[in-house]
């Protein structure tokens, strides 16, 4: 099949959160399987032109009673997927993914230009994909231009697939800013993209996409909820039909213990023995004292959303039980600030590192014993990935992806992790000391786990497979639809 991913991040060009591991991740491993897969994104402020080559000739995109230019360069992601950025100064010349530009315009307008853009990127291309993958409220809009103005050929029957990274992002614009689509005054209502008087573009495709697509069975069954469909569960449970729960992979490669150029020494499952080097090296970076006591290791925005204050609760207790807690990092400051103060409070036992650090991060999973997760919502959630394919074992809440890629550790003792369910202080701090209790009394047991986590198939291509599933049926969909509109 012929797939175009339009997405506002793709790793390693540009990346947010976890939306960009997966844009840069699965058209590789769709390419490996014989598609013909291809990328569209801003060429933000921060994205190197080095290696990339510019395409002949401006290219004109149509924005309501307007039209604006932008240029098109070329590059490619390993494995030969072709990366095609939109360079537009005004609109992308800041180094952020979201919430700044350099001049004029809304977010709307930032992200509706790329939609419209790939269309005549495609045009452009004499390439008409099959299917247009979209991701979040971003690139929602393509999901009505394809009921819309592009309803026409070449892409009457290029089906939309919408995947729902985090249903809780979804922000609202000005109602005036829909004409930039020509979608026609028509579509402004409770049922497509009205919202309490704004539009909401994530609503929009959740309505009219042929297909929808989350990031874990789990949360795909959450978002139907009151509870976890953020004020869309009854759209989504609509389309309950139409929605699959497709588990996010990781890149096997890059994440890779016996490989990983981040590291000090390297392991895998048959030879456990440099993950002490790993954690050996972790404490003398961070400035911690030499110890045999568990290291807790956290990687995350920090947010509520990710139980920091579950791990603030504990805080204090785990290091007086003999642990090390690091933290890397950034987001809400009054949890920064919390961290911080923690941390200070146990000089050469605690480290918190407010920064993004892509070689930090390797390290932290190598060097740490376990890893913390009490996310109190998590769509799929990688970093429980990445610890048990090194070795270690996560502590979570059992919500989304966390509860479908770890299994929870059982009376005898098997699982690859820890599993809680309470947003609760305590009940997290027992689960960790039930970790520490078993590193100290049954440590062949907790070497049995992470060997099994280690084994597990996280990768790309197990999630290919559930993709081209989708891919298949929004192709259906689309000429379903297609011939009923015909007939109307």
């Amino acid at each position: 099949m012929d797939i175009l991913f339009v997405t506002p991040e793709c790793v390693p060009f540009a990346k947010a959160g976890g939306l960009g591991d997966v844009a840069g991740a699965l058209p590789k491993a769709l390419v490996r399987r014989g598609h013909d897969a291809r990328i569209v994104l801003p060429l933000y402020g921060a994205v190197s032109r080095a290696g990339l080559q510019a395409l002949p000739g401006p290219l004109g995109v149509p924005m309501g009673p307007s039209e604006g230019w932008c240029a098109v360069w070329e590059g490619e992601l390993p494995g030969g997927v072709p990366v095609y950025f939109i360079e537009h100064e005004e609109l992308y010349g800041a180094e952020t993914v979201y919430g700044s530009f350099d001049a004029g315009g809304s977010e709307f307008t930032r992200f509706a230009f790329l939609c419209r853009a790939a269309f005549q990127l495609s045009r452009k291309l004499h390439w008409t994909p099959e299917i247009m993958h979209l991701h979040d409220w971003p690139t929602a809009p393509i999901a009505s231009l394809l009921q819309g103005p592009e309803m026409v050929e070449p892409f009457l029957y290029t089906a939309s697939v919408f995947t729902m990274h985090n249903v809780a992002h979804q922000p609202r614009f000005p109602a005036s800013d829909l004409v930039q689509l020509d979608l026609g005054a028509e579509v402004f209502r409770p049922d497509v993209y009205e919202d309490f008087g704004a539009i909401n573009p994530f609503k929009a495709a959740v309505v009219q996409a042929d297909l929808l697509t989350t990031v874990s069975p789990t949360y795909a069954w959450e978002i139907t909820t009151p509870l976890g469909g953020a004020g869309l569960h009854e759209q989504i449970a609509g389309r309950s039909s139409d929605l699959l729960g497709i588990l996010n992979g990781i890149d096997v490669e890059v994440w890779n213990p016996a490989r990983d150029p981040f590291l000090p020494a390297h392991y895998d499952e048959h030879d456990l023995s440099g993950k002490a080097t790993c954690k050996t090296a972790l404490q003398s970076e961070l400035g911690l004292e030499p110890s045999d006591g568990p290291v807790f290791g956290m990687i995350c925005r920090i947010t509520i959303q990710k139980g920091v204050d579950l791990v603030l609760h504990a805080f204090d207790r785990l290091v007086a039980a003999g642990a090390q807690i690091v933290v890397l990092g950034t987001g809400d400051p009054s949890l920064e600030a919390g961290l911080k103060a923690a941390a200070s409070r146990h000089p050469g036992r605690a480290a918190v590192r407010l920064a993004y650090d892509e070689g930090l991060a390797h390290r932290i999973e190598a060097g740490s014993d376990f890893f913390l997760m009490p996310s109190r919502f998590e769509p799929c959630g990688l970093n429980q990935m990445y610890s048990q394919r090194y070795g270690t074992p996560p502590i979570a809440r059992r919500v989304g992806g966390l509860a479908d890629s770890i299994d929870a550790v059982a009376s005898d003792a098997s699982g690859t992790g820890f599993l809680f369910d309470a947003i609760d202080g305590e009940v997290f701090h027992e689960v960790c000391q039930q970790a520490i209790r078993m590193r100290r009394e049954a440590p062949h047991t907790l070497q049995a786990m992470q060997r099994v986590g280690m084994r597990k198939d996280f990768s790309w291509t197990r999630a290919a497979l559930g993709y081209e599933e989708a891919y298949e049926r929004a192709r259906l969909q689309r000429a379903n639809w297609v011939r009923q509109a015909r007939a109307s």
